[in-house]
C-alpha cells in the first residue's frame, strides 16, 4: 500500500540507524523521529530489517501480506511497494513489517547480494520524504543492505566503556561501503541514547566520544521513561503528555531537523 498521493516537493531522505549491539535504544531512535515527523505531517516510511521487529510491534500495523523477508527474497525491481502497510500512528507513517524468517537471509550473501534492499526500493521511496531503516544490532548482511540502499548513516550508541570501539567499527562499516562504489553514503552522525547528564560515568563517556569523533557527535537523546511507555502503548512519544514525554519530543525534533539538513560529508 504505497502512498497515493503525489511525492513531496523536497528530497527524500533514506537513513540508516545502526548499532553494533542491541539495548542501546536503536529501534526507540527509529520510533522516535518516526513520531516527530508524524508531528509534522511528513511521509514517512519505516523499514524493519530487524528480525527482532521490535518497530513493527510499536506501529501495530494491520495485517501484513508480505514481511521485509519476502522483499528480500524477490528482489525484483519495486516489489517493496507489495508488502506496504499502514501503521497505527496515522497516515503519514507506513511501514514495511519485519518478522523472524527475516534471520534466514543474513546468512544469503552472494555477489551483489548487498544490494537487494536498494533494487526492491526503486521507485519506492519518491513517495515519502523520510525513510527510516532500522538496522539489527550487528553489521552483518541486513545492515549492508541497509547502508546499500541509504544515503545516509546514523551510528547509535549508548555511554558505556565501549561507547567508542562500537561507535568506531559502526564508522569503518560505513567506510567500506563508501569505498565499495557506494560513494553517495554520508555519515550523518554518532548518538548516544539513553543518556543521564547528571551521571558522572555518562558525562565522562560523551566526553570521550567527542574526543574521538568531534562534530559529528549529534547531541544525545536523554534517558526517559515516557519512550518505553510510549512505545508499549504503541503511539508516538510525542503524544505522550508528561514532562519526560515532553524532553523525549524535544529532543527528537532536533534530530529530525540534523536527518532533513543537506547532507554535509
Amino acid at each position: 500500500m504505497v502512498r497515493t498521493s503525489a511525492p513531496p516537493a523536497d528530497t527524500t531522505t533514506v537513513l540508516s540507524v545502526l548499532s553494533l549491539k542491541g539495548g542501546v535504544g536503536k529501534t526507540s531512535l527509529v520510533l522516535g523521529l518516526a513520531g516527530a515527523a508524524e508531528a509534522r505531517g511528513i511521509p514517512t516510511l519505516v523499514v524493519d530489517l530487524d528480525p527482532q521487529a521490535n518497530a513493527t510491534s510499536a506501529l501495530d500495523p494491520v495485517a501484513a501480506p508480505y514481511s521485509v523477508s519476502d522483499v528480500l527474497h524477490d528482489a525484483r525491481p519495486g516489489v517493496a511497494t507489495e508488502a506496504i502497510v499502514a501503521s497505527c500512528w496515522g497516515p503519514d507513517v507506513q511501514l514495511i513489517p519485519s518478522e523472524r524468517a527475516l534471520e534466514h537471509r543474513a546468512a544469503e550473501t552472494a555477489p551483489g547480494s548487498e544490494r537487494r534492499l536498494r533494487t526492491t526500493l526503486l521507485g519506492v521511496t519518491s513517495s515519502y520524504r523520510l525513510v527510516l531503516i532500522d538496522c539489527p544490532p550487528n553489521l552483518g548482511e541486513l545492515t549492508r543492505n541497509a547502508l546499500y540502499a541509504s544515503d545516509r548513516a546514523l551510528v547509535v550508541t549508548e555511554p558505556s566503556f565501549f561507547a567508542v570501539q562500537s561507535a568506531a567499527q559502526a564508522v569503518d562499516a560505513i567506510e567500506v561501503a563508501r569505498n565499495s562504489g557506494h560513494e553517495e553514503l554520508a555519515l550523518m552522525g554518532i548518538i548516544a541514547t539513553r543518556v543521564r547528564p547528571r551521571f558522572a560515568e555518562h558525562k565522562y563517556r560523551l566526553a570521550e566520544l567527542r574526543e574521538a569523533f568531534g562534530d559529528a557527535v549529534l547531541p544525545p537523546i536523554p534517558d526517559r521513561t515516557a519512550i518505553q511507555q510510549a512505545q508499549g502503548a504503541c503511539v508516538p512519544v510525542q503524544r505522550w503528555r508528561s514532562a519526560s514525554g515532553k524532553a523525549a519530543s524535544d529532543a527528537f525534533d532536533v534530530l529530525l531537523d540534523e536527518a532533513l539538513a543537506p547532507v554535509r560529508r
